[in-house]
């Protein structure tokens, strides 16, 4: 399977997974480039995937429909226009022959789901063909997490700790270009972060040369995102000095999202 991240609006990304004939949209907020993708490369579309209700994920839906030969899947949880199936946590996707595991992560909007998808074992090799791939639209960021619109810091944290149980080579496909401002926040929390610091020359680097910095890997946002390191004695300090109740991990999180809105 090959995946494409397509750019729109300022620094939306549209997913595009796709087997060379048949392809998976994720959260097409503009129907034009995915319509130019698909014509380039000679795609049908065979399903979409929504993981919130926010127009810049779902507003290219309309556009998109004459060229669709499948479903819509959108969380049952929230306001989605018709025609769609709804999904929620625990629930199975299958498209093109591939599972994809639906999981609740509530917080950036109160129904807010992502999309897993780990491929089947080979029989000839004994292994995995492809890496996991995680479609978790504004929910984990590259370096971040979304801003909390609907949820509470109780549900982010615990939608966060969820993600970051999944295999480390997961590919964290996320919806946005945030990654170099997330990661000046990072470095604020972690200034000692030996492996942030060469992420972020890393990140900048691939942004001085036109290229997005996403997908990046569960194994690296272990390492390097502050909102998955709440446990860490450096950034607990850090996050008491910006009003943290407690050392708890909750408290933490809450912390670090308030500080990360004023920041600048």
């Amino acid at each position: 399977m090959n995946l494409i991240a397509l750019p729109a609006f300022t620094d939306n990304y549209i997913w595009v997974f796709h087997n060379g004939v048949d392809a998976i949209v994720i959260d097409p907020g503009d129907g034009e480039p995915v319509l130019a993708a698909l014509d380039r490369l000679q795609l049908k579309l065979a399903a979409i995937l929504l993981t919130h209700h926010h127009n810049d994920h779902i507003g290219g839906v309309p556009a998109l429909l004459s060229r669709l030969n499948g479903p819509v899947y959108a969380p049952a949880l929230e306001v989605i226009p018709d025609p769609c199936i709804r999904v929620r946590g625990g629930d199975l996707v299958q498209v093109l022959g591939m599972d994809f595991k639906v999981i609740d992560v509530p917080g950036h909007t109160s129904g807010h789901i992502a999309y897993f998808h780990r491929p089947k074992a080979s029989a000839a090799a004994g292994a995995d063909t492809d890496a996991p791939v995680l479609f978790c639209g504004d929910t984990l960021f590259i370096g971040g997490c979304g801003r909390l619109f609907e949820g509470t810091p109780t549900q982010m944290h615990h939608s966060l700790q969820e993600l970051a149980a999944l295999p480390g080579d997961t590919r964290v496909c996320c919806a946005h270009e945030y990654t170099l401002s997330n990661l000046r926040f990072a470095r604020a929390v972690e200034p000692n972060n030996a492996e942030l610091a060469r992420y972020t020359t890393q990140c900048e680097q691939q942004r001085a040369a036109g290229m997005a910095t996403v997908p990046g890997l569960i194994s690296s946002e272990l390492a390097i995102n502050p909102f998955l390191r709440c446990g860490v004695p450096e950034v607990i300090n850090r996050a008491r000095d910006h009003g943290a109740r407690s050392d708890q991990p909750v408290d933490v999180f809450t912390a670090l999202r308030q500080w990360k809105n004023d920041f600048r």
